[in-house]
């Protein structure tokens, strides 16, 4: 049974101003190790090389996740919306506070090189033995499962679904807003309070009054010029480079048998793909960091340089052309071990297509990852997705734009430089 606060708890927030908790489960679920640790991760991994003011975290965003899910529920509920499942509010509220509690260290950066999952992380979380779990087992025995099937998308009320994953869900909502203002940009502004007073449960789904559509575009068009102005920065790209280079190059030495001078033991699982739970919530930045920096120390050049490269700042180069083919790839390839480079980590070609982030998508296609569209609800009690009648969202709608950008080490490039080919200096500024 839903406990209350005897006295309500405020986090003060430099986006929402404050942050409310006056259920006790949720007060609870905050106070965990697993949930504390989140103030180690941060929200926007090796962005902070970029816009150094990145340095938030995935603690403070979930909190404001918590929050913008607590007022839209909460302006259902004042209003008597019928169609809001009132008995499904904790578990709504839980879900976001815990929808990003999977994270590892420096985000997404190890999901790539280890084929692992936040997602399945975070389920693996509440549903194992944790802190959290036994916080919400005290809501009902069941109740851990209800809150992993919302995280999975699979629970059975997709209206609660929606709120932590859809294309306008409370996740997004917050960290474009925290992301614009710790990066310093004004990219990721919107109205986010004329957005939920505008936003309706309708049956299954969360739909949005017609009069507020314009609303809708200005939060569609904060989320397109983050993508590519913040969230696809080609110097961000460089350091993540780095960063799954590292991994990938440590994981390369485990697996051959080499003698690391220092290696964690919880890296040594990650490395063996055997990661327990208890060793991956050990896991945080300053940990992986802490490794890195001794890694410079290592016998294997290419490991120590890696790291040197990533603690110092010192990113790979890049040039951007319109298009790439493999016959120019291979050409590269073999110009780079002609004059000594190693093309497995000094060539890397890169384009946004493949990134974790979408604008919009206006339908849901056959992968189940994809989420609900946007949908508008008019006088008539009619509801239509929102591409089709914003001229505005149809035009950035599935839109890719950007060059392949190829990056390289400057510094030993342009030693060796007399040996490449003519075009290839010149294609590079050498």
């Amino acid at each position: 049974m839903q406990r209350q606060l005897q006295e309500e708890k405020v986090f003060k927030d430099p986006v929402h101003h404050s942050v409310y908790v006056h259920d006790m489960t949720i007060w609870k679920l905050i106070n965990t190790p697993e949930f504390q640790r989140l103030r180690r991760i941060r929200q926007l991994g090796t962005t902070y090389l970029t816009f150094h003011g990145a340095e938030h975290s995935r603690f403070s965003h979930s909190l404001g996740v918590y929050e913008i899910t607590r007022k839209i529920i909460n302006q259902f509920e004042r209003n008597g919306y019928k169609d809001w499942p009132q008995e499904e509010k904790l578990v709504s509220l839980c879900a976001s506070l815990l929808h990003d509690v999977g994270h590892g260290p420096f985000s997404h950066a190890i999901e790539h090189v280890f084929q692992t999952d936040h997602e399945k992380w975070t389920c693996d979380i509440v549903l194992g033995d944790t802190s959290i779990n036994r916080v919400l087992r005290e809501a009902g025995e069941e109740f851990p499962d209800k809150v992993a099937s919302v995280i999975r998308k699979t629970y059975d009320k997709p209206i609660v679904v929606s709120l932590v994953s859809s294309q306008m869900d409370a996740d997004r909502m917050d960290y474009l807003l925290r992301d614009a203002y710790f990066t310093g940009v004004n990219y990721g502004s919107f109205d986010l309070d004329r957005l939920l007073r505008v936003m309706r449960p309708h049956k299954d789904a969360i739909v949005v009054k017609e009069s507020g559509m314009h609303a809708v575009e200005a939060y569609l068009m904060a989320r397109y010029q983050m993508y590519w102005q913040v969230y696809f920065h080609p110097v961000t790209r460089s350091s993540d480079m780095l960063l799954r280079q590292i991994f990938r190059r440590a994981g390369e030495l485990y697996q051959s048998g080499y003698r690391f001078a220092f290696l964690l033991p919880q890296l040594a699982q990650l490395f063996e793909r055997k990661m327990t739970v208890d060793a991956y919530l050990s896991l945080d930045d300053s940990i992986v960091q802490t490794a890195f920096n001794q890694w410079i120390r290592e016998s294997d050049e290419l490991l120590s340089d890696l790291c040197r490269r990533f603690l110092h700042r010192q990113l790979y180069k890049y040039i951007t052309v319109e298009s790439i083919d493999e016959a120019f790839l291979n050409g590269l390839r073999e110009e780079w071990l002609a004059i000594g480079l190693n093309p497995e980590y000094h060539l890397e070609v890169d384009t946004p297509i493949d990134l974790p982030y979408d604008v919009y998508k206006p339908g849901t296609a056959p992968d189940a990852k994809d989420k609900p569209p946007i949908l508008i609800l008019d006088e008539k009690d009619r509801v239509s997705e929102i591409s089709a009648r914003s001229d505005i969202i149809k035009s950035i709608a599935g839109l890719h734009q950007g060059k392949y950008a190829i990056y390289y080490p400057e510094e030993e490039l342009r030693e060796r430089a007399s040996r490449l080919k003519p075009s290839t200096r010149e294609l590079f500024g050498l």
